[in-house]
């Protein structure tokens, strides 16, 4: 039986303790002692991060600064990520790893990918994403969303690809847009949630179409999610529209994403159109965060750094006290854990040996000060140190 065992450990509710693993799962907290094992010297300890929402064939992670260039609508910026592909040096396998690499140095121990699906690529990002979580099996866990980028009615065979993608090893299906996009909110839905019945898949829908269009959508989902049963399996990410309606069809829609148990995502964007996190949780609504875009066609920011987007979701919803820092923490680790079902997980018996330490006093500093991550541990295993990989 492998045991390790981390000394001086301090929780967040305050104690210290000695940390007994075996066989990958937490096995004990104990009352400290000078017996074996690596001294955490009363570094705090948290649960290894979770970024629920990465695009990992998109960075430009190893290639030189590349000046962003803003488009005024997302069909503009689509065509112009597009067109910028031909001249990128480094292949899709390569920054892929990299990024892996960046997010494991800063603590994430699990992860949710979209990858293009379009007429172009086809699944050529797909299979070079496999290939690089390959690489990093056992380091960090990714799960992978077959994502049609280009909209799935208007572009010739992605329905086709989206279903190969689903058959070679991507988890989930993706969506986009159904009405800013396809222009067709019950086709692109219908092919969408048809593959997730036929494939037993997941579903996670961008949605960037505010107000009452968007609005609509959500309640389309919504809809289509509780009629299949597939409550816990349907995530809307962005869903801006939640930040652009009235109060009174906020209300409606917050029901409605309850009673079918869909989840939201959200990147805290640094744009007017952060959703109402703390309304959407006291409602019964599950949120979760993720990065989005890291220094790619979309976005010069992002840095991978799940504690920093913690505290981007507490400064820009206004999450000042001790208790929504913590609830913004938790949106990056416990609750993003839960939508991607990495489960057992969290500081407790038998749970997944996922940690990362930092010289914080409480996890509110932590979230506030992102201090270097002085050890990252995935399954009892040390995969990082002084935020480098190990």
């Amino acid at each position: 039986m492998t045991e390790t065992r981390f000394r001086n450990a301090r929780l967040p509710d305050g104690r210290t303790v000695d940390i007994t693993i075996r066989e990958g799962s937490f096995a004990a907290f104990d009352d400290p002692t000078n017996g074996d094992g690596e001294d955490l010297g009363g570094k705090l300890v948290l649960p290894g991060l979770v970024d629920g929402h990465i695009h990992l064939d998109k960075t430009f992670l190893g290639l030189p600064w590349r000046p962003h260039r803003a488009g005024p609508t997302v069909p503009h910026r689509i065509a112009a990520e597009k067109a910028g592909r031909a001249d990128l040096t480094l292949s899709v396998e390569d920054r892929a790893k990299r990024f892996l690499a960046r997010e494991v140095s800063l603590g994430t121990v699990a992860l949710r990918s979209h990858v293009d699906i379009d007429p172009d690529s086809r699944l050529d990002h797909l299979h070079q994403v496999m290939a690089a979580r390959d690489a990093f099996a056992g380091i960090v866990d990714v799960q992978l969303v077959a994502f049609p980028q280009s909209g799935v009615l208007i572009a010739p065979g992605v329905a086709a690809l989206l279903d190969a993608a689903l058959s070679e090893g991507a988890e989930l299906v993706g969506g986009i847009d159904p009405v800013g996009i396809d222009g067709d909110m019950d086709g692109h839905l219908d092919v969408i949630f048809a593959l997730a019945e036929k494939h037993g898949a997941g579903v996670d829908i961008h949605l960037h179409d505010p107000g009452h269009k968007g609005a609509q959508e959500l309640r389309a989902i919504a809809a289509r999610t509780a009629a299949l049963g597939m409550q816990g399996k349907v995530t809307i990410s962005h869903a801006f529209a939640l930040a652009t309606i009235d109060d009174r069809t906020l209300d409606l829609t917050i029901g409605d994403l309850r009673d079918a148990d869909v989840a939201i995502l959200t990147s805290a964007p640094g744009t007017g159109n952060l959703i109402p996190v703390a309304r959407l949780r006291d409602a019964g609504v599950r949120v979760f965060a993720g990065s989005d875009n890291v220094r790619d066609a979309w976005s010069p920011f992002g840095n991978g750094d799940m504690l920093e987007r913690a505290m981007l979701v507490a400064y820009r919803a206004g999450l000042r006290t001790d208790e929504g820092l913590a609830l913004a923490f938790e949106l990056a680790t416990g609750a993003a854990a839960q939508a991607l079902d990495y489960g057992p997980y969290g500081l407790e018996l038998g749970a997944r040996a996922d940690f990362v330490t930092v010289a914080a006093e409480t996890l509110a500093e932590a979230v506030v000060e992102r201090p270097v991550r002085s050890l990252v541990v995935k399954g009892g295993r040390i995969t990082a140190r002084d935020g480098a990989l190990v």
